[in-house]
């Protein structure tokens, strides 16, 4: 979950979030994220335009349950102030992932990532599919931009079957709270409704399975049939030999 809002004093903000619920406060969180400048050019016009082009940027990402009751315009600026605000927004989303807040970072943005001189995208994997299938369980996942995504309209199975005391319990729950794992309608699978980036492919291929997975097994090549694993170090191998050998 998170909230993004603005603030002339920040200090009097995080005290107003940090009430219960029932004071009117959102006290769900455990760390905030302070955007500001070095110096004073950021104007209050110019806080409630980022506010706006942030919280949009969350709700495209889908990374986070946003709890933003409102989803405001972007104020209207001069020019000159807008092409600022986008760059400021730019540099932004380079340093928010250095600091593990991704909920702005958008994977349909890194699938569609610089090409090489063949035209080939740099930093996509092949397509991976799990070795179970027996379920109707048949899923399509990428590593992309050194994040793993299972792609939208993969399957799932219907239930969590490995047990409660698993740490991938709560992920799988919080896929089907969040309308990212839904039933099919013939109720024996699930599938994911977008294109959903997992911490790991372990932690992908639990919520497809529906048990703790080893995902560098789990996921096989759709063409070579190489597991991840073994395309992951082919990849480590592949970089070490393009490394040119230097003597003294």
């Amino acid at each position: 979950m998170a909230y993004v809002g603005e603030g002339d004093d920040v200090s009097k903000l995080l005290h107003q979030h940090a009430r219960s619920q029932d004071q009117k406060g959102r006290d769900f969180w455990d760390r905030a994220i302070v955007i500001t400048s070095k110096n004073t050019n950021l104007t209050k016009a110019h806080a409630r335009y980022l506010e706006s082009r942030f919280i949009t940027l969350a709700r495209q990402a889908k990374r986070a349950k946003l709890l933003n009751s409102t989803n405001p315009a972007p104020i209207t600026l001069p020019e000159a102030d807008v092409s600022d605000m986008e760059y400021f927004i730019e540099q932004a989303k380079i340093v928010l992932p250095v600091l593990g807040v991704n909920i702005v970072r958008s994977a349909a943005t890194a699938a569609k990532s610089s090409s090489d001189s063949d035209g080939n995208l740099r930093g996509e994997s092949p397509i991976f599919e799990p070795r179970v299938k027996k379920d109707g369980i048949v899923a399509a996942a990428q590593e992309v931009d050194g994040e793993f995504t299972v792609l939208a309209g993969s399957s799932a199975r219907m239930q969590w079957i490995g047990g409660e005391g698993h740490g991938y319990v709560g992920l799988r729950k919080r896929l089907e709270t969040d309308g990212i794992l839904v039933p099919l309608p013939d109720s024996k699978t699930m599938h994911f409704t977008h294109d959903e980036v997992f911490a790991s492919p372990s932690a992908a291929a639990a919520a497809g399975v529906g048990r703790a997975s080893n995902g560098r097994n789990e996921w096989v090549a759709r063409d070579t049939l190489l597991t991840f694993g073994e395309w992951q170090d082919r990849q480590v191998e592949d970089g070490l030999e393009a490394v040119p050998a230097t003597a003294d």
